[in-house]
């Protein structure tokens, strides 16, 4: 009896379990459509505002270009991992720390790779071996344009002064609930349009070209950093709702188990039982 006692409570304790993983895929389903549908609306204007920059940039390379724009000997890099602040949620943090551990050991190796982390999970890894110039955790707490404009200009005055010479992101860019593509993006200097992507047309700038391409680089930047950030707490929702999904199925398949055994110990109990009595009844008869 003291073996269906012990069954019984992991039965309970899986059914417990259950609840919370099903609730937990609940919240983050909730959660992911308005992710989903911010990083949507979100993506065609950036992506057209990067176009539009590049090409622009290309064209005023024989001017002096940019600040932004200014290639130099790659001695030292900053990456920007951006992971969540929360686990559970299957390999998504993972996949960033590696992919930013790649980063130091094969494309970047003998050079000085630090680290700038937004999201608790990929700080509390990475700077166990390496230089974390800040940490932006509390940024989930208030995920705004502002907060983030703030964060990129950091970024901006640590390569115009030539702290680093080149940055890049490192995220999760969201394709649907079940897949996130894990990117490495050039943050600085900004990459110019070459061929097909340089503006062809002929347009008339007002102001100049050269104010106006000055006054778009830094919301372009601010711009390229807030999707990538809106990009990866989408992934993480749908990376969370994926895994809670596939926990509960497996915590039910586990139930009915162990379910399927306790019945079987039970029935054998109740047999051995019987066939004491009988025993019993046999040996008082004799």
């Amino acid at each position: 009896m003291a073996n269906l006692k012990e069954i019984r409570n992991r039965i309970t304790s899986i059914s417990s379990t259950m609840q919370i993983t099903s609730a937990m895929k609940m919240v983050s389903a909730a959660k992911l459509k308005k992710a989903q549908d911010a990083i949507t609306a979100m993506r065609p204007y950036s992506d057209k505002l990067t176009e539009l920059l590049q090409g622009l940039s290309a064209s005023l390379e024989g001017d002096g270009g940019s600040e932004y724009a200014d290639k130099r000997p790659v001695n030292k890099v900053l990456v920007v991992a951006i992971t969540s602040n929360r686990g559970l949620c299957g390999g998504f943090n993972s996949n960033i720390i590696k992919q930013s551990n790649n980063l130091v050991s094969n494309k970047y190796p003998g050079k000085q790779v630090d680290f700038y982390t937004i999201g608790k999970k990929g700080n509390d890894i990475l700077r166990k071996r390496h230089t974390i110039l800040g940490d932006q955790s509390k940024l989930y707490d208030d995920l705004t344009f502002d907060n983030v404009a703030e964060i990129a200009e950091l970024l901006m005055r640590l390569f115009t002064k030539g702290d680093y010479d080149k940055i890049e992101l490192v995220y999760n860019k969201f394709k649907n609930a079940a897949t996130q593509i894990v990117m490495t993006e050039q943050f600085l200097p900004i990459e110019s349009g070459e061929g097909d992507t340089a503006i062809a047309a002929d347009y008339i700038f007002e102001p100049s070209k050269v104010e106006i391409v000055k006054e778009l680089i830094p919301k372009s930047l601010k711009t390229q950093l807030f999707k990538a950030i809106r990009d990866s707490f989408a992934s993480e929702h749908g990376a969370r709702m994926t895994a809670m999904h596939k926990a509960t199925d497996n915590a039910a398949e586990l139930r009915d188990e162990l379910k399927l055994t306790y019945n079987k110990a039970r029935q054998a109990a109740i047999t051995n039982e019987i066939l004491e009595i009988v025993g019993g009844a046999e040996a008082l008869n004799n």
